[in-house]
């Protein structure tokens, strides 16, 4: 009988001291990945007393696919769509803690005698958290519905990527003993053009493919599918020089837009609790006794400065950010620990020999000696809050108060203008990145395909017209994808200034796309600029009148938006925009044993405590659209809720929801979101809207009323209307005509 290999005999150990260690670590009520990192502790190398591995080099390996299923998961429950609604909140947290703990860490470098890459290393070490230990944390403490928690991903993300320009500058740093302003914008820019080009791209083929296949797929053929892609995308990060977290990241939250990605998270789940176990045991493995008493000192310094400056630095940030108090501390608390990213910047100084040898161990311990501190750290937040709370005078409360918790209406000159200018630099950017991902395709890979079949002459003209042809439907909507009347006659009711500035900005659009053109011609020919830049605006002015390339660009456009949305628009209607920092849209699956299995609409709490409407309800593929006050609930019913997302996150441990076991699409729905005014001869005007009869003759659900810029969410039926007030209401769209042509 041959001898098995050393990683069974491993992956047995670890796997038996860490399912003991965490029953213990269950039945004591503590985190169960403080249990992961003690067995790793006694199966290491440094605990005499107990078996220990012997194969470490495949143990690390399944150390980093499990920190590639961690990142993956955590993807899969956080999409790009999210970080965009909390954008401005983590890039002001985030930035303020960067620099906070870079300064703090190097001046507490220099105050301990080390040298000055020593100093710098450390500052950039201290800077960046765990992705991995606090969203484990926030599994085991049931924090993954929390408010504060999308905040706190969101930040982490940012964080990831953060870590990724810290190690390009280290390493020119390392190499060249100073600064390189130029590498560190290129690699900005490297890292916003393929993390667009992924976003993009994903978005446009992953959904359209799992939809052809929908037919065909069972839980078998969906987890080996969704898995390839993670490791597909982990693959193409580390061809353009990224970190495979940062790949499994984004998979995660490409996938996450598709209607399959409730299923795919329960099915990866399993997968990704065993190679998470490994991940922790191995940091459990670095820990060194002889590096905690010999350093203990050191140690004990950077973990108290890491505590109390890390977590000030984040809190702080966050209250800038224009967050409360409460959600503040809560988000802040999560920071006290350092992770992944701090190991690797170490190895980077390590490589390039710049840093002590002492440096890496004491990294490590302080890691270990965070990661056990992190669960009581967010633990101890609200207790916190209540101590300063008490002792705070009233007149800073209101200050602190949460303060993104009211409407923020769009409106005003300025306003109008700046969005318009937003929207196309967006447009730009995206346009740019596309065709330049098309360029280099073209000269990677179709270039030399024709250089080698054809004649030098023909096999330029022949990549030339091919790169061109791919381009045209992206260069024709970088020139002329726009709606310049309309805009223009919107904007010029503000300020003729307006005008001038949407000419200036198509101009550019223009501008650039016949640039790009010239600078094409000019890879393939070499003849004089200004030959090169005429033929392009040529060939520009052939897109403009040339239907087929505007049909073909619109063809993809829709495609994309589709798959874009494809999971929002399985919920009934869209939020209007104005309406969506404060509405929320919830589709939960009514469990049996929840209490309001059986009941009559009327007869829940819904509206009087936690302020929510049902919407729809699909049952067995029927759609019922606003049911009524007598509707019964029954068991495994798919209710639509619409109300603040901190209400429904509350409801939701409530109704119980399980898992669906197949993928299937909603039946569709006429049902959408109006808005009316109440005018000066409405028949409306001063009457309640218990009388109004909006309900029983409209079919209308009245779920906003603004006034004077403020918004009433769900209105008590007592309410009066007023002139001038925006009644916002869901209804179908043939009885929401009826009511606003009789309303005129």
């Amino acid at each position: 009988m041959s001898d098995l290999p050393a990683l069974f005999s491993d992956l047995a150990l670890i796997l038996v001291t860490a399912g003991i260690t965490t029953l213990l670590f269950k039945w004591l009520k503590q985190p169960v990945v403080l249990g992961y990192i003690i067995a790793g502790f006694l199966i290491g190398p440094y605990f005499e007393w107990f078996p220990v591995i012997t194969d470490h080099t495949s143990v690390e390996t399944w150390s980093e696919i499990g920190m590639v299923f961690l990142l993956f998961a955590i993807g899969l429950e956080f999409s790009f769509k999210k970080l965009k609604k909390v954008g401005a909140t983590v890039g002001i947290t985030a930035l303020t803690e960067l620099v906070t703990m870079c300064v703090v860490g190097f001046f507490l470098g220099k105050l301990l005698g080390w040298s000055k890459m020593d100093s710098i290393f450390l500052g950039a070490m201290l800077s960046i958290s765990s992705t991995t230990i606090i969203a484990k944390a926030f599994e085991d403490m049931k924090l993954n519905r929390e408010k504060f928690s999308e905040n706190v991903i969101g930040e982490l993300v940012v964080e990831d990527l953060e870590a990724v320009l810290i190690m390009v500058i280290l390493s020119t740093l390392s190499v060249s003993q100073s600064f390189n302003g130029q590498e560190l914008l290129f690699s900005m820019l490297k890292l916003v053009f393929f993390i667009l080009i992924w976003f993009l791209g994903g978005i446009y083929l992953i959904p359209s493919i799992l939809k052809r296949s929908r037919k065909f797929m069972s839980s078998e053929t969906l987890t080996v599918f969704s898995v390839g892609l993670c490791f597909l995308m982990v693959v193409l990060a580390n061809i353009a020089g990224f970190s495979s977290a940062l790949g499994a990241f984004i998979m995660g939250s490409i996938l996450a837009e598709t209607l399959e990605a409730d299923m795919i998270q329960k099915l990866v789940m399993p997968i990704k609790n065993l190679f998470g176990a490994i991940f922790f045991v191995s940091v459990g493995m670095m820990v060194s006794p002889q590096i905690l008493v010999q350093y203990w000192w050191q140690i004990l310094v950077i973990t108290a400065v890491l505590i109390v400056f890390k977590t000030g630095s984040n809190t702080v940030g966050r209250l800038f950010a224009g967050q409360g108090l409460k959600s503040s501390l809560q988000g802040g608390m999560c920071f006290c620990q350092i992770g992944e990213f701090s190991f690797i910047i170490a190895t980077v100084g390590m490589t390039y020999g710049v840093i002590d040898d002492f440096l890496y161990p004491i990294i490590v311990s302080v890691s270990i000696v965070t990661t056990f501190l992190t669960p009581y750290m967010i633990k101890a937040a609200n207790p916190l809050f209540g101590f300063i709370d008490a002792k705070v005078p009233d007149k800073w409360k209101q200050k602190l108060s949460n303060s993104d918790t009211g409407i923020r209406a769009k409106s005003g000159k300025m306003v109008a203008l700046r969005d318009f200018m937003t929207r196309n630099l967006k447009r730009m950017v995206i346009y740019m990145a596309i065709v330049i991902a098309v360029f280099l395709i073209c000269h990677a890979f179709i270039a030399p395909l024709f250089s080698k079949l054809l004649p030098s002459k023909w096999a330029s003209l022949v990549n030339l017209l091919v790169t061109l042809l791919l381009m045209t439907p992206f260069l024709w909507g970088m020139a002329f994808k726009h709606n310049i009347r309309y805009v223009t006659r919107k904007l010029q009711v503000s300020s003729r200034f307006n005008l001038f500035v949407v000419y200036v900005v198509y101009g550019i659009r223009y501008v650039i796309a016949v640039g790009i053109i010239t600078y094409t011609i000019l890879q393939y020919y070499h003849i004089s600029f200004w030959l090169a830049f005429g033929i392009g605006v040529a060939i520009s002015l052939l897109l403009r009148f040339t239907s087929h390339f505007m049909m073909f660009y619109q063809r993809i456009e829709k495609r994309f938006l589709e798959n874009l949305n494809k999971r929002q628009s399985m919920q009934m209607f869209a939020i209007p925009d104005i309406l969506q920092e404060n509405f929320h849209l919830a589709k939960m699956t009514l469990s049996p044993k929840s209490i309001y299995s059986g009941k009559r609409i009327i007869d829940t709490d819904f509206r009087d405590n936690f302020n929510i409407s049902v919407v729809g309800v699909d049952r067995a593929g029927e759609q019922f659209d606003l049911p009524d006050k007598d509707f019964q609930l029954f068991p495994y019913d798919k209710i639509t809720f619409i109300g603040t997302e901190e209400h429904t996150s509350a409801l939701k441990a409530r109704i119980e929801v399980e898992d669906e076991t197949f993928i299937r699409e909603a039946p569709e729905s006429d049902v959408e979101i109006y808005k009316m005014e109440i005018k000066e001869n409405s028949r409306f005007k001063a009457v309640s809207l218990m009388d109004s009869e909006l309900s029983s003759r409209y079919e209308a659900m009245v779920i906003a009323v603004e006034r004077n810029s403020d918004f009433i969410l769900n209105p008590s039926p007592r309410i009066c209307f007023n002139v001038g007030d925006l009644v916002w209401f869901v209804s179908s769209k043939a009885a929401a005509n009826r009511l606003l042509d009789e309303t005129v």
